[in-house]
């Protein structure tokens, strides 16, 4: 259904990105890139500049220094219509209000592409209702956001970026507010979408054992600074972990699928 080009050379590359919030520094010179075809998992402990990091990429918040390219163009010199055709974000729903149904809400996702008088054509109206069927909440297409649960708004939020139809996606840890059948659907949805269009994703996530299973690569990320990347056996290991999150764990190759399965150390 989605239109995406399939661009090998579609790279995003976050070039010594730095980010303040008033006088403290949120970012410190990241260098990242994600390539098409392939998950990011961004993880760290509250604070470590996760969020902030996407924000930036986004064009919600200004970067101090750095540049963000993607296919070799600086999308930091786009126009907020140039960079919603390229970069779809889904952040963290937080009980959004408002009387938007969410079949209109989805169809915001389409704002970027609408004609010069606003109005969806056949093929935004069929990419909406493609987005609500991959993300399960097309049976809600007719109630208010503020009449569902804050794991069906989680949904709703990932159909409107599906909508945005761009190369890019971005996810502020998306499977909170869901239930465990709904994460895992979540999860499958984006791998399987990497892999038919060629995604270049970028995703905040604090369960380590699902970056496990689900990640290509990983990023760890600890005041504001970039303290490792890597395959997840290369950075989910006990002493990264360690020093990022003050906790000791178990890292055991999962008996299944061979990934690393990671324990909390809980006893005294």
């Amino acid at each position: 259904m989605s239109k995406v080009e399939q661009n090998v050379n579609q790279v995003l590359e976050i070039q010594q990105l730095s980010a303040r919030y008033g006088e403290v520094d949120a970012l410190q010179d990241v260098s990242l890139q994600v390539h098409p075809g392939e998950i990011l998992a961004l993880i760290g402990p509250n604070g470590a500049g996760k969020s902030t990091l996407i924000r930036v990429i986004s064009g919600i918040l200004s970067s101090s220094k750095g540049s963000v390219f993607w296919g070799g163009q600086d999308i930091t010199t786009f126009s907020p219509a140039q960079r919603a055709r390229r970069v779809a974000v889904v952040p963290q729903a937080r009980q959004l209000g408002g009387a938007f149904s969410v079949r209109q809400t989805v169809l915001l996702g389409r704002t970027a592409h609408l004609d010069l008088l606003g109005r969806a054509g056949k093929e935004d109206l069929e990419l909406v209702d493609w987005a609500m069927e991959q993300t399960q909440v097309a049976h809600l297409a007719d109630r208010r956001l503020a009449e569902i649960s804050g794991g069906e708004q989680q949904r709703v939020l990932l159909a409107r970026a599906l909508a945005q139809d761009t190369p890019v996606l971005l996810l502020d840890e998306p499977t909170s507010h869901l239930d465990l059948g709904f994460q895992v659907s979540l999860l499958r949805l984006v791998r399987s979408l990497v892999r038919e269009q060629n995604l270049a994703v970028m995703m905040a996530m604090h369960d380590l054992n699902q970056v496990s299973g689900t990640a290509d690569r990983v990023a760890l990320l600890v005041d504001g600074q970039l303290q490792a990347v890597g395959a997840p056996d290369q950075v989910l290991t006990p002493e990264y972990i360690l020093s990022a999150y003050r906790t000791e764990v178990e890292v055991l190759d999962h008996p299944r699928t061979g990934v690393p399965f990671i324990v909390p150390r809980t006893e005294a």
